[in-house]
């Protein structure tokens, strides 16, 4: 395979605003052709002769790599891979590449953030001036609700990989004391407290873990009743993490000080969800945006260029199948 063959980006406007330079990415091949998004029979119409398939959130399945014989490599814009039938892939000799990394300094901001306006009551207080509190006291500030300094507080973190470290780190800059708890389904580590020791101890629970079999519904009612009253709660990983009942449930008893999440178990939520509930206390809920960082989408572009040269020279990177 040489960079005379086509590519064909699925669903380019998930990753691009308009505001990323692609010109490292195009040349890597002779035709490169972006859509803003495709449906499941235009992903097969579209790479009808095409080599390369560049999707961020598009399905290729078992059909798609049928119907499209000279596909051989899969360029995925994310780290997560579950949209690609790696089983399938592998069986018509399809290679897929992920991304990796991208996001670290943008979701560890968007994690101290949601805790930061947890702590101090940001939405709260920004109601409040909105509907005319403030203009109406009778002094010069508006402290109806309780603010809490992170400095002395414990921090508890379910997964240190890099994108952890980066949280850890931010976090002991605010004068905060880390905790790591212990993942199920992994070897006990001495530095790992088990989960039923870490939650009663922690004014905040950040996680940062996959989510699989062992780590499906992680945080439920039985969990969440053995955290602190006034504890936080923070996902920027994966929806199914939390049992998102119990954590509605929680909020409305007062069980919890806050919970703050970017991610859902369905997304869009065309369904619903308990967690958009609009009597729900104390939540923050941000539309899984704390990758997206022009910054950080520009790296996915830096490393779907590796990744596509790699393949080209015979050497593959960031190979998950």
């Amino acid at each position: 395979m040489s960079n005379s063959h086509r590519a064909v980006f699925l669903d380019h406007s998930s990753l691009d605003l308009g505001d990323l330079d692609l010109s490292n990415l195009n040349a890597c091949f002779a035709d490169l052709q972006l859509y803003p998004h495709s449906t499941q029979a235009q992903t097969i119409e579209r790479l009808q002769c095409a080599q390369v398939a560049i999707s961020n959130k598009v399905a290729l399945n078992a059909e798609v790599f049928t119907a499209c014989p000279e596909l051989k490599l899969v360029l995925v814009a994310a780290t997560g891979t579950n949209p690609i039938d790696l089983t399938a892939a592998r069986a018509h000799g399809v290679t897929v590449c992920n991304c990796q990394g991208y996001g670290t300094p943008s979701v560890a901001q968007h994690t101290l953030m949601l805790l930061l306006a947890l702590a101090t009551r940001l939405p709260d207080y920004q109601q409040d001036v909105r509907a005319g509190r403030w203009q109406q006291a009778q002094q010069f500030c508006l402290l109806d609700h309780p603010i809490i300094e992170l400095h002395g507080k414990t921090l508890g973190l379910l997964g240190h990989g890099e994108l952890g470290g980066a949280v850890a780190k931010l976090a002991e800059a605010f004068g905060m004391r880390v905790l790591l708890g212990q993942l199920p389904g992994r070897p006990p580590r001495t530095d790992r407290l088990p989960l039923d020791e870490l939650l009663p101890q922690v004014d905040a629970l950040t996680l940062h873990c996959p989510l699989n079999n062992d780590t499906l519904n992680l945080i439920g009612a039985r969990e969440l009743n053995l955290m602190k009253p006034t504890a936080f709660l923070i996902n920027t990983a994966r929806g199914g993490l939390i049992n998102e009942q119990a954590l509605a449930d929680a909020l409305r008893a007062g069980l919890l000080g806050g919970a703050a999440t970017d991610v859902l178990t369905q997304e869009p939520p065309k369904d619903g969800n308990p967690l958009l509930a609009a009597d729900i206390p104390r939540l923050i809920i941000t539309p899984h945006s704390a990758w997206g960082s022009r910054e950080a989408r520009q790296r996915i572009v830096g490393q779907l260029s590796e990744n596509a040269l790699a393949f080209l020279n015979g050497t593959p990177m960031r190979v998950v199948n």
